[in-house]
């Protein structure tokens, strides 16, 4: 399926009838062969973006899977790039990746909801990861992330326009929700990726009360919507000293 290299509809299935870390230890050899990595316009874009904020220090990139985001680290940070993921198969695949020039690399193996880091870094990126998480476990994370990085430091991540009702993409999207929804009501472990449940509104107040301050910057090489809002935008959050009290 995707394309001759990538994997089989039988093995789709068996890895959405698995955990998430299990089903993505099984999709890891052919992941970087189905349409689920991160789109290298999407990187690249990311990275120019990132670079009037720098350089950066030492970067990690949160949920890192096969390794993508390693390469936009490396172009921003000057010291170190850590990736970090749960799914040993996907740390695997990355370690058999040539590394980026410049930094130094590494990779943990770690859940992002307990990441096991202490203002280490100047900067986190993430990719397409936020559908593994429910609503509800995303102030941790981001709390967690506040705690990895240093005072000052930012956490960024790109985030696409949502489809709107007329199209076909928001059809499809809604339909593989509810199909995972009904899937996790039948059966267990359940497999956690949820595409609409990313709402931009909550997960910037969410960011705000972990103790971010929070800007948007439109990626322009991915156009305008027909009101004029862009398609694709980066969100920069800034660590200050101290999360806010409760």
């Amino acid at each position: 399926m995707f394309s001759p290299e990538g994997p089989s509809l039988r093995e789709l299935a068996v890895q959405a009838l698995s955990s998430v870390e299990r089903g993505y230890d099984l999709l890891a050899p052919k992941f970087d062969r189905t349409p689920f990595r991160t789109p290298d316009a999407v990187l690249a874009a990311v990275a120019e973006a990132l670079a009037p904020l720098g350089p950066f220090e030492d970067g990690l990139d949160l949920c890192c899977g096969t390794g993508a985001g390693l390469d936009v680290l490396a172009r921003v940070c000057r010291t170190s790039v850590t990736g970090v993921d749960f799914s040993a198969g996907m740390l695997d695949v990355a370690r058999r990746l040539p590394p980026p020039d410049g930094p130094a690399v590494s990779w943990v193996r770690a859940d992002a909801r307990a990441l096991p880091f202490e203002a280490a870094f100047d900067l986190a990126v993430s990719f397409g990861a936020f559908g593994h998480f429910l609503p509800r476990e995303l102030p941790g994370l981001f709390g967690r992330v506040h705690s990895a990085l240093r005072p000052g430091g930012t956490f960024a991540f790109p985030v696409l326009a949502p489809p709107r009702p007329t199209g076909p993409g928001f059809w499809m999207l809604l339909g593989f929700d509810a199909v995972m929804r009904v899937r996790n009501a039948l059966w267990r472990p359940p497999f956690v990726m949820y595409y609409r449940a990313f709402r931009l509104g909550a997960v910037l107040r969410d960011l705000e009360r972990a103790g971010f301050t929070v800007d948007l910057y439109a990626l322009p090489g991915f156009g305008a919507r027909d009101d004029g809002s862009p398609r694709a935008r980066l969100v920069t959050a800034t660590r200050v000293s101290a999360p806010p009290a409760p």
